[in-house]
């Protein structure tokens, strides 16, 4: 007994936090602050024109994110027709999601949902939201219709899977392997990869060690087997960085729940 409450607490404690890729979380928050929010942001992107955009949430307390890890779930919506529950059809955007199984979380699939979807497990009524340049957002957009995003996705999920190789994947890192996709018009993953390792920058992890080493002794998400050195994976931010570099993104900022925006 007293063993097994060592290791509930070292779970409780040495967890990374900041992982986030998870469907039909329950939610913290009130459902029509969420609706509102989810709502807003759609009308946001719609205003700017975005036909495809990239989307993040932050599904953990801010406070235990790594230092400059600002989102713990990153996808690619999508302007769409969408059929209702009615039968009707309406226009919105789809958001293309890769997300942990239920109760297989070092396994995931793509998901597709929507706005409200997306925001349900939201910790706050934040957003990123990224819109690439016009050709990109073409190419997304084709990408995803034929259904070649899927020859993208790696179903061996890790929190912190390193972008650089394709050993791993999450969310984040589907979402920049969709970009390439686009950028260079290849599912070659090891062309992708190639260009990945030469063009973008990862974001270090600065977390403890301590964390990390608990981390993957007690989630089966968690493991650093796919990273020869220093722990750097693909965020939200680096994206943007990547995009903005190459003059491949031209709006990006944080969507708040007052409607305020800071552009990033």
């Amino acid at each position: 007994m007293k063993t097994k409450l060592i290791f509930t607490l070292l779970a409780l404690l040495c967890a990374p936090s900041w992982a986030g890729s998870e469907t039909n979380k329950q939610s913290t928050l009130e459902p029509e602050k969420i609706v509102k929010f989810a709502k807003d942001v759609e009308k946001y992107a719609a205003a700017k024109g975005a036909r495809a955009f990239i989307i993040a949430r932050v599904g953990r307390p801010e406070k235990e994110l790594p230092k400059g890890i600002h989102y713990t779930h990153t996808a690619i919506a999508v302007y769409s027709d969408i059929q209702l529950k009615n039968g009707e059809t309406a226009q919105g955007y789809a958001i293309h999601n890769l997300y942990q199984r239920a109760g297989k979380p070092n396994r995931s699939q793509l998901v597709q949902d929507y706005p409200v979807d997306f925001f349900w497990g939201a910790h706050t009524l934040k957003a990123g939201i990224i819109i690439p340049s016009e050709e990109i957002q073409t190419r997304l957009i084709e990408l995803i219709t034929s259904g070649k995003n899927a020859e993208l996705h790696n179903p061996k999920y890790s929190v912190i899977a390193n972008p650089m190789n394709s050993q791993l994947q999450n969310c984040t890192e589907h979402t920049l392997d969709m970009l390439n996709a686009a950028i260079y018009q290849s599912t070659d993953i090891e062309k992708l990869k190639a260009n990945t390792r030469a063009y973008y920058t990862a974001q270090r992890v600065r977390t403890s060690r301590f964390k990390l080493l608990f981390g993957a002794m007690l989630m089966d998400e968690v493991t650093t087997k796919d990273h020869p050195g220093k722990i750097a994976t693909a965020t939200f931010g680096s994206i943007h960085t990547y995009l903005d570099q190459y003059q491949l993104a031209q709006h990006g900022v944080t969507f708040y729940a007052d409607g305020k925006t800071n552009m990033l």
